[in-house]
């Protein structure tokens, strides 16, 4: 729990200087890309966070992505920072918790639909407009298929669960019968 609130305090502080300079969506490309390539690369990764490795030369190392890197001067200064207090291994975590507050700050909200077969995209456009209205944020949805659910839906808002699938109802339907209820 620690580590989680270590991370959201850096994300929470990225934030703050996006919003005072007005760079808040720059700052979260920039660090989702980081993220995605140290995440991406093993050894780089290695190279960075592993402590048996000395100090100075994984500095060195950082300094080398980051000159490859075009990134903004606020971005370079937060990663050596993260770097500096021991905190470059958080970076994934931070990054992940600033997406999330950058999302806030532009009233979007992430929201995951599961069905067991192809939705039409006018099906799809349908659920995302009912979420939006439902919470009056902008809805990105991420879409996906699991035929294990033989037919409904799935969908996930946050901790709101709505799940709409055959499996489900069979599932209850099979536990109202072990307890002698009818259905």
């Amino acid at each position: 729990m620690k580590n989680m609130a270590i991370a959201r305090r850096y994300a929470k502080a990225l934030l703050l200087i996006g919003k005072e300079d007005g760079r808040t969506e720059i700052y979260r490309a920039e660090l989702a890309g980081v993220s995605g390539l140290i995440e991406a690369e093993k050894e780089l990764w290695q190279a960075l966070t592993n402590p048996l490795y000395n100090a100075t030369n994984r500095k060195k190392v950082l300094e080398s992505v980051i000159a490859q890197l075009d990134l903004s001067k606020a971005m370079k200064s937060f990663l050596f920072l993260l770097f500096d207090k021991g905190r470059f291994g958080f970076l994934t975590a931070i990054n992940d918790f600033y997406q999330k507050l950058a999302d806030e700050l532009k009233g979007v909200a992430r929201a995951s639909l599961v069905s067991a077969s192809e939705l039409s995209s006018e099906t799809i456009e349908k659920i995302r407009a009912a979420l939006s209205d439902r919470t009056g944020k902008d809805i990105v949805l991420e879409v996906e298929q699991d035929p294990s659910l033989i037919g409904g839906i799935v969908t996930r808002l946050g901790d709101l669960v709505l799940d709409g699938s055959i499996r489900t109802q069979l599932l209850n339907m099979r536990e109202s019968l072990k307890r002698g209820e009818s259905a």
